[in-house]
Protein backbone atom coordinates (compact mmCIF):
# COMPACT_ATOMS: atom_id res chain seq x y z
CA UNK A 1 0.00 0.00 0.00
CA UNK A 2 1.15 3.31 -0.76
CA UNK A 3 0.73 6.01 1.64
CA UNK A 4 -0.02 10.34 0.64
CA UNK A 5 2.21 12.28 2.34
CA UNK A 6 -0.47 14.34 4.25
CA UNK A 7 2.27 17.44 4.53
CA UNK A 8 1.55 17.91 0.51
CA UNK A 9 -1.79 18.83 -0.20
CA UNK A 10 -3.02 18.96 -4.28
CA UNK A 11 -3.54 22.90 -5.33
CA UNK A 12 -7.13 23.44 -5.89
CA UNK A 13 -7.91 23.72 -9.55
CA UNK A 14 -8.35 27.16 -10.32
CA UNK A 15 -10.13 28.64 -13.66
CA UNK A 16 -8.81 30.95 -15.97
CA UNK A 17 -11.34 34.37 -16.76
CA UNK A 18 -11.73 34.77 -20.10
CA UNK A 19 -10.08 37.73 -21.14
CA UNK A 20 -12.40 39.91 -22.46
CA UNK A 21 -10.81 42.95 -23.42
CA UNK A 22 -12.99 45.42 -22.19
CA UNK A 23 -11.56 47.54 -19.59
CA UNK A 24 -13.06 47.66 -16.07
CA UNK A 25 -16.36 48.62 -14.86
CA UNK A 26 -14.94 51.54 -12.80
CA UNK A 27 -13.39 52.86 -15.98
CA UNK A 28 -16.33 52.40 -17.87
CA UNK A 29 -18.33 54.28 -15.31
CA UNK A 30 -16.18 57.20 -15.21
CA UNK A 31 -16.21 57.81 -18.91
CA UNK A 32 -20.27 57.52 -19.14
CA UNK A 33 -20.32 60.51 -16.01
CA UNK A 34 -18.05 62.28 -17.98
CA UNK A 35 -19.47 61.96 -21.58
CA UNK A 36 -22.86 62.61 -20.41
CA UNK A 37 -21.63 65.72 -18.33
CA UNK A 38 -19.92 67.21 -20.73
CA UNK A 39 -23.12 66.00 -23.23
CA UNK A 40 -25.66 68.13 -20.64
CA UNK A 41 -23.58 70.88 -20.46
CA UNK A 42 -23.38 71.19 -24.37
CA UNK A 43 -27.17 70.66 -24.43
CA UNK A 44 -27.45 73.59 -21.74
CA UNK A 45 -25.31 76.13 -23.59
CA UNK A 46 -27.10 75.77 -27.02
CA UNK A 47 -30.61 75.17 -25.37
CA UNK A 48 -30.33 77.94 -23.16
CA UNK A 49 -29.28 81.06 -25.41
CA UNK A 50 -32.16 79.78 -27.83
CA UNK A 51 -34.76 79.85 -24.90
CA UNK A 52 -34.00 83.31 -23.86
CA UNK A 53 -34.20 84.72 -27.35
CA UNK A 54 -37.44 83.68 -27.69
CA UNK A 55 -38.74 84.41 -24.38
CA UNK A 56 -36.76 87.73 -24.93
CA UNK A 57 -39.24 88.28 -28.17
CA UNK A 58 -42.40 87.76 -26.35
CA UNK A 59 -41.35 90.73 -23.47
CA UNK A 60 -42.31 94.51 -23.58
CA UNK A 61 -38.52 96.50 -24.04
CA UNK A 62 -39.11 97.64 -20.28
CA UNK A 63 -39.07 93.91 -19.47
CA UNK A 64 -36.37 92.96 -20.95
CA UNK A 65 -34.18 96.10 -19.12
CA UNK A 66 -35.57 95.19 -15.95
CA UNK A 67 -36.01 92.10 -15.73
CA UNK A 68 -33.44 90.42 -18.64
CA UNK A 69 -33.66 86.80 -17.20
CA UNK A 70 -36.96 87.38 -15.89
CA UNK A 71 -40.65 85.32 -17.60
CA UNK A 72 -42.52 87.57 -19.53
CA UNK A 73 -46.09 89.18 -17.72
CA UNK A 74 -47.64 88.91 -21.12
CA UNK A 75 -47.20 87.52 -24.02
CA UNK A 76 -46.43 90.38 -26.77
CA UNK A 77 -47.13 88.65 -29.85
CA UNK A 78 -47.33 92.42 -31.25
CA UNK A 79 -43.53 92.61 -31.66
CA UNK A 80 -43.49 89.85 -34.11
CA UNK A 81 -46.03 91.56 -36.31
CA UNK A 82 -43.94 94.94 -35.62
CA UNK A 83 -40.41 93.07 -37.02
CA UNK A 84 -42.52 91.28 -39.97
CA UNK A 85 -44.05 94.16 -41.13
CA UNK A 86 -42.20 97.24 -40.17
CA UNK A 87 -38.81 95.92 -39.69
CA UNK A 88 -39.37 94.00 -42.96
CA UNK A 89 -38.50 90.85 -41.85
CA UNK A 90 -41.06 88.72 -44.11
CA UNK A 91 -39.72 90.91 -47.61
CA UNK A 92 -36.34 89.32 -46.21
CA UNK A 93 -37.51 85.77 -44.99
CA UNK A 94 -39.10 84.87 -48.42
CA UNK A 95 -36.48 86.48 -50.49
CA UNK A 96 -34.01 83.67 -48.44
CA UNK A 97 -36.83 81.49 -49.02
CA UNK A 98 -36.49 82.08 -52.86
CA UNK A 99 -32.86 81.75 -52.63
CA UNK A 100 -32.27 78.91 -50.47
CA UNK A 101 -34.74 76.84 -52.39
CA UNK A 102 -33.39 77.65 -55.87
CA UNK A 103 -30.01 77.14 -54.92
CA UNK A 104 -30.56 74.26 -52.95
CA UNK A 105 -32.14 72.44 -55.62
CA UNK A 106 -29.58 72.89 -58.30
CA UNK A 107 -27.01 72.15 -55.82
CA UNK A 108 -28.92 68.70 -54.92
CA UNK A 109 -29.44 67.55 -58.71
CA UNK A 110 -25.84 68.38 -59.86
CA UNK A 111 -24.22 67.26 -56.47
CA UNK A 112 -26.05 63.61 -56.62
CA UNK A 113 -25.54 63.44 -60.64
CA UNK A 114 -21.58 63.93 -60.13
CA UNK A 115 -21.46 61.77 -57.42
CA UNK A 116 -23.20 58.95 -58.83
CA UNK A 117 -20.55 58.45 -62.00
CA UNK A 118 -17.80 59.02 -59.94
CA UNK A 119 -18.75 56.57 -57.72
CA UNK A 120 -20.31 53.99 -60.28
CA UNK A 121 -18.65 54.63 -63.46
CA UNK A 122 -14.86 53.99 -64.35
CA UNK A 123 -13.60 56.44 -67.47
CA UNK A 124 -10.61 58.05 -68.48
CA UNK A 125 -9.46 60.95 -65.79
CA UNK A 126 -12.43 60.14 -63.24
CA UNK A 127 -9.90 60.69 -60.82
CA UNK A 128 -8.53 63.90 -62.12
CA UNK A 129 -12.24 65.56 -62.35
CA UNK A 130 -13.33 64.13 -58.87
CA UNK A 131 -10.07 65.45 -57.29
CA UNK A 132 -10.60 68.40 -58.97
CA UNK A 133 -14.36 68.63 -57.26
CA UNK A 134 -12.99 67.69 -54.02
CA UNK A 135 -10.26 70.71 -54.51
CA UNK A 136 -12.86 73.09 -53.91
CA UNK A 137 -13.06 72.25 -50.46
CA UNK A 138 -9.86 73.99 -49.58
CA UNK A 139 -10.73 77.52 -50.99
CA UNK A 140 -12.48 79.22 -48.19
CA UNK A 141 -15.01 81.77 -49.58
CA UNK A 142 -13.16 84.99 -48.20
CA UNK A 143 -10.01 84.25 -50.73
CA UNK A 144 -12.42 84.47 -53.84
CA UNK A 145 -14.67 87.55 -52.88
CA UNK A 146 -12.54 89.77 -54.99
CA UNK A 147 -12.72 87.67 -58.06
CA UNK A 148 -15.94 86.48 -57.21
CA UNK A 149 -17.41 90.01 -56.91
CA UNK A 150 -15.90 90.93 -60.44
CA UNK A 151 -16.97 87.85 -61.99
CA UNK A 152 -20.70 88.21 -60.97
CA UNK A 153 -20.65 91.64 -61.89
CA UNK A 154 -19.27 91.16 -65.54
CA UNK A 155 -21.57 88.84 -66.05
CA UNK A 156 -24.46 90.99 -65.62
CA UNK A 157 -25.98 88.95 -62.18
CA UNK A 158 -24.59 91.46 -59.85
CA UNK A 159 -27.15 92.04 -57.42
CA UNK A 160 -29.65 89.59 -58.75
CA UNK A 161 -30.92 86.34 -57.01
CA UNK A 162 -29.41 84.47 -60.32
CA UNK A 163 -26.59 85.32 -59.83
CA UNK A 164 -26.82 84.62 -55.60
CA UNK A 165 -28.22 81.13 -56.42
CA UNK A 166 -25.47 80.10 -59.43
CA UNK A 167 -22.51 80.77 -56.62
CA UNK A 168 -24.34 79.38 -53.19
CA UNK A 169 -24.62 76.37 -55.72
CA UNK A 170 -20.56 76.28 -56.94
CA UNK A 171 -19.91 76.78 -53.25
CA UNK A 172 -21.62 73.77 -52.12
CA UNK A 173 -20.99 71.32 -55.10
CA UNK A 174 -17.66 69.85 -53.08
CA UNK A 175 -18.45 68.65 -50.38
CA UNK A 176 -21.85 67.59 -51.65
CA UNK A 177 -20.30 65.53 -54.29
CA UNK A 178 -17.02 64.32 -51.70
CA UNK A 179 -20.55 62.95 -49.28
CA UNK A 180 -22.33 61.38 -51.82
CA UNK A 181 -19.84 59.86 -53.76
CA UNK A 182 -18.58 57.53 -50.72
CA UNK A 183 -22.45 57.31 -50.30
CA UNK A 184 -23.02 55.92 -53.49
CA UNK A 185 -20.09 53.88 -52.87
CA UNK A 186 -21.87 51.80 -50.28
CA UNK A 187 -24.94 50.81 -51.72
CA UNK A 188 -25.26 47.44 -53.20
CA UNK A 189 -24.40 46.87 -57.04
CA UNK A 190 -26.68 43.91 -57.09
CA UNK A 191 -29.44 45.95 -57.86
CA UNK A 192 -28.34 48.07 -60.34
CA UNK A 193 -27.23 45.38 -62.22
CA UNK A 194 -30.88 44.04 -61.72
CA UNK A 195 -32.25 47.11 -63.39
CA UNK A 196 -30.20 47.18 -66.48
CA UNK A 197 -30.69 43.27 -67.23
CA UNK A 198 -34.73 44.12 -66.65
CA UNK A 199 -34.00 47.11 -69.33
CA UNK A 200 -34.01 49.96 -67.14
CA UNK A 201 -32.08 52.50 -68.81
CA UNK A 202 -28.96 54.81 -67.23
CA UNK A 203 -31.21 58.02 -66.79
CA UNK A 204 -33.97 55.72 -64.77
CA UNK A 205 -31.96 53.50 -62.67
CA UNK A 206 -30.57 56.86 -61.21
CA UNK A 207 -33.78 58.71 -60.51
CA UNK A 208 -35.80 55.42 -60.10
CA UNK A 209 -33.53 53.34 -58.23
CA UNK A 210 -30.63 54.88 -57.18
CA UNK A 211 -31.53 58.45 -56.14
CA UNK A 212 -34.34 56.58 -53.90
CA UNK A 213 -31.87 54.10 -52.22
CA UNK A 214 -29.64 57.15 -51.17
CA UNK A 215 -32.77 58.84 -49.68
CA UNK A 216 -30.57 59.07 -46.23
CA UNK A 217 -27.38 60.38 -47.64
CA UNK A 218 -29.39 62.90 -49.43
CA UNK A 219 -31.44 64.41 -46.57
CA UNK A 220 -28.11 64.64 -44.46
CA UNK A 221 -26.50 66.68 -46.78
CA UNK A 222 -29.65 68.75 -47.73
CA UNK A 223 -29.49 69.66 -44.37
CA UNK A 224 -26.13 70.66 -44.04
CA UNK A 225 -26.42 72.38 -47.35
CA UNK A 226 -29.92 74.65 -45.99
CA UNK A 227 -28.21 75.55 -42.80
CA UNK A 228 -25.07 76.75 -44.84
CA UNK A 229 -27.28 78.97 -47.15
CA UNK A 230 -29.66 79.87 -44.93
CA UNK A 231 -27.10 81.46 -42.42
CA UNK A 232 -25.10 82.78 -45.33
CA UNK A 233 -23.79 86.54 -44.66
CA UNK A 234 -20.83 87.46 -46.60
CA UNK A 235 -21.85 86.65 -50.06
CA UNK A 236 -25.12 88.54 -49.88
CA UNK A 237 -23.51 91.07 -48.16
CA UNK A 238 -21.12 91.20 -51.12
CA UNK A 239 -22.97 90.26 -54.28
CA UNK A 240 -26.64 91.67 -53.31
CA UNK A 241 -25.99 95.27 -52.48
CA UNK A 242 -27.97 98.35 -53.82
CA UNK A 243 -31.64 97.72 -53.91
CA UNK A 244 -33.32 96.60 -50.05
CA UNK A 245 -36.25 95.05 -51.74
CA UNK A 246 -33.95 92.02 -52.45
CA UNK A 247 -32.14 91.46 -49.63
CA UNK A 248 -31.66 88.41 -47.71
CA UNK A 249 -32.49 87.42 -44.03
CA UNK A 250 -28.75 87.67 -42.71
CA UNK A 251 -28.74 91.71 -44.41
CA UNK A 252 -32.25 92.21 -43.17
CA UNK A 253 -31.18 91.33 -39.51
CA UNK A 254 -27.85 93.31 -39.57
CA UNK A 255 -29.60 96.38 -40.77
CA UNK A 256 -32.20 95.69 -37.75
CA UNK A 257 -29.49 94.97 -35.07
CA UNK A 258 -27.65 98.63 -36.04
CA UNK A 259 -31.08 100.39 -36.38
CA UNK A 260 -32.65 98.99 -33.25
CA UNK A 261 -29.51 99.14 -31.13
CA UNK A 262 -30.12 103.02 -31.59
CA UNK A 263 -34.22 103.29 -31.19
CA UNK A 264 -33.61 101.01 -28.47
CA UNK A 265 -37.00 98.76 -29.35
CA UNK A 266 -34.69 95.20 -28.37
CA UNK A 267 -38.41 93.31 -28.63
CA UNK A 268 -38.60 93.78 -31.73
CA UNK A 269 -35.20 92.76 -32.62
CA UNK A 270 -34.98 89.95 -30.50
CA UNK A 271 -38.61 88.67 -32.20
CA UNK A 272 -36.69 89.06 -35.88
CA UNK A 273 -33.96 86.67 -34.60
CA UNK A 274 -36.44 84.16 -33.43
CA UNK A 275 -38.20 84.45 -36.77
CA UNK A 276 -34.71 84.06 -38.23
CA UNK A 277 -34.23 80.55 -36.31
CA UNK A 278 -37.14 79.13 -36.27
CA UNK A 279 -37.31 77.72 -39.94
CA UNK A 280 -33.53 76.00 -38.91
CA UNK A 281 -35.28 74.36 -35.77
CA UNK A 282 -38.38 73.33 -37.89
CA UNK A 283 -35.94 71.20 -40.17
CA UNK A 284 -34.13 69.67 -37.89
CA UNK A 285 -36.36 68.75 -35.64
CA UNK A 286 -38.44 67.31 -38.26
CA UNK A 287 -35.28 65.44 -40.23
CA UNK A 288 -33.15 64.32 -37.00
CA UNK A 289 -33.37 61.02 -37.43
CA UNK A 290 -32.80 60.75 -41.14
CA UNK A 291 -29.67 62.96 -40.54
CA UNK A 292 -28.29 60.58 -38.04
CA UNK A 293 -28.94 57.34 -40.24
CA UNK A 294 -27.61 59.26 -43.23
CA UNK A 295 -24.31 59.80 -41.32
CA UNK A 296 -23.90 56.44 -40.43
CA UNK A 297 -24.69 54.35 -43.83
CA UNK A 298 -21.87 55.76 -44.82
CA UNK A 299 -19.78 53.84 -42.44
CA UNK A 300 -21.54 50.71 -43.14
CA UNK A 301 -21.69 48.32 -46.32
Amino acid sequence: MTSVDSGTRPAPATTAEPTTGRPPRRELGVANVFSHSFLLLWAAMTVLPLAWMVLSSLKSNGEILADPWGLPEALHLDNWARAWTKAHIGRYFLNSAVVVTGSLTLTMLLGAAAAYVFARYDFRGRQVVYYLFVGGMMFPVFLALVPLFFVVRNAGLFGTWTGLILVYTAYSLPFTVFFLTAFFRTLPTAIAEAALIDGCGHFRLFFRVMLPMARPGLISIGIFNFLSHWNQFLLPQVLMQGDESKWMLAQGLNALAVNQGYAGDYAQLFAGLTIAVLPVLVVYVTFQRQIQAGLTAGQLK
